[in-house]
């Protein structure tokens, strides 16, 4: 598990880097449905930190608001789970 949540967000990283560097050069642009899709399978914090390493998609609502909303909600599905499973054994 901790193998993919870091290879996730890794690429989560990696994808916006390149995202900004077509969007520099006016390429053909990675969607931000797939930038949002990659965020939710769990790349959320490697999106975040990208946005502003990169400083790419900041002033767009979507990111700006949608990615901390998606990492809050992980963290409490995940804190769910948890303490189910802590509960039931």
């Amino acid at each position: 598990m901790y193998t993919y949540l870091f290879t996730i967000n890794l690429i989560a990283f990696i994808v916006m880097g390149v995202d900004k560097s077509k969007a520099r050069k006016g390429k053909w642009r990675i969607s931000e449905k797939t930038l949002i899709s990659i965020a939710i399978i769990g790349g959320s914090c490697g999106m975040l930190i990208g946005m502003y390493y990169f400083r790419h998609k900041t002033k767009h609502n979507l990111f700006k608001i949608g990615i901390p909303i998606i990492i809050i909600i992980q963290i409490i599905l995940i804190v769910y789970l948890l303490y189910n499973m802590f509960i039931i054994y």
